[in-house]
């Protein structure tokens, strides 16, 4: 008994040190985004958002990507740059995206300005999107 409880207790803490050990890899990235249609109700999949960063007077892009079936880019600071404090902009391309639904917007792209400090937070821009407005926050 004490053999086949020994052998539990080793499989459930290699299970733990396991899930413990994905959880950082996940939690790296400093930034994420999430679309939500308000019209709807439901997520915002294939729009296209940029992340660029405030270098002395000019804006430098650093990354893109497309947001997934549930609305989200989850992952959107470049993997292989240190999170360095500063001004940073993500740009929603709206526009791309009402145009390949056949609708007008009033807003082709959304800029959103933020500050970003390199204290290991993490970083959650949700955009609820209509045709004519929008609204934007810190989320996590």
């Amino acid at each position: 008994m004490k053999i086949t409880h020994g052998l539990y207790a080793g499989a459930l803490m290699a299970i733990s040190v396991t899930a413990g050990a994905a959880e950082p890899t996940a939690m790296k990235n400093p930034l994420s985004v999430h679309v939500l249609n308000l019209q709807t109700g439901v997520p915002t999949a294939d729009i296209t958002v940029e992340l660029e960063q405030k270098q002395q007077d000019k804006w430098v892009k650093l990354a893109s990507g497309v947001t997934d079936k549930n609305g989200r880019i989850p992952a959107l600071y470049p993997q292989d740059k240190p999170v360095a404090s500063g001004v940073y902009k993500v740009v929603f391309k709206t526009g791309d995206y009402y145009q390949k639904m056949k609708h007008n917007t009033f807003f082709p792209e959304i800029p959103v300005i933020f500050n970003m400090e390199n204290k290991g937070e993490h970083y959650h821009i949700p955009l609820l999107l209509s045709q004519y407005g929008y609204s934007t926050y810190r989320g996590n």
